[in-house]
C-alpha cells in the first residue's frame, strides 16, 4: 500500500471564487506513483472548500451569485462584532456550512475517475487571500514499472 500527501497552493482574486485545481490535481496523481486507489482532497480552511461540479463561465457566475444570495455579506452576524482575524467574514463561515471541506476521488489505472463534466474546484468564500492550500493523500497501490 502506497500512501502520499501533496499541497496545491493558490491565490485568490475575488471575495467569492471558484477555482478549477483539475489540472494540479491531474499533475500531483502522476508524480504520487499510485495506480489504482483514492486520493482525498482537504481544504484546511474553514471559510473555503471543495466541489465537483462542471466548468462552465455562466454556471460559475450562477454558484457565486446563489452562495451571496444564500448568506447576504451585510447579515446581522454576531460573529462579525469580535471577529478573531479582523475579517468580517461570518458569512463565508456559515457559507461553509453548506458546502464540503473534502473530496474523494477513485484512481484507476493512474487516472483521477471524473465523469465527462466534472472538473475539481477550490472555493474561496472570503476572498481574495494571498496564500490557500489544499492537502491531498493518495493511497493505493503503486504503478509497476
Amino acid at each position: 500500500m502506497l500512501t502520499r500527501l501533496d499541497t496545491i497552493t493558490l491565490q485568490t482574486t475575488a471575495p467569492i471564487q471558484l477555482v478549477d485545481i483539475s489540472e494540479q490535481l491531474r499533475e500531483c496523481c502522476a508524480r504520487s506513483g499510485v495506480r489504482n486507489g483514492l486520493v482525498t482532497l482537504l481544504s484546511r480552511h474553514t471559510t473555503a472548500a471543495i466541489c465537483l461540479n462542471e466548468r462552465e463561465t455562466q454556471l460559475q457566475r450562477d454558484m457565486v451569485t446563489f452562495l451571496k444570495r444564500l448568506v447576504p455579506r451585510d447579515g446581522d452576524y454576531l460573529h462579525n462584532l469580535a471577529p478573531v482575524d479582523d475579517r468580517d467574514n461570518a458569512h463565508a463561515h456559515l457559507m461553509a456550512l453548506f458546502t464540503n471541506a473534502s473530496e474523494t476521488i477513485p484512481i484507476a489505472d493512474g487516472e483521477l475517475l471524473l465523469g465527462g463534466w466534472q472538473s475539481v474546484f477550490f472555493v474561496e468564500l472570503d476572498g481574495p487571500r494571498p496564500e490557500r492550500a489544499v492537502t491531498l493523500q493518495f493511497l493505493g497501490q503503486a504503478a509497476e514499472d
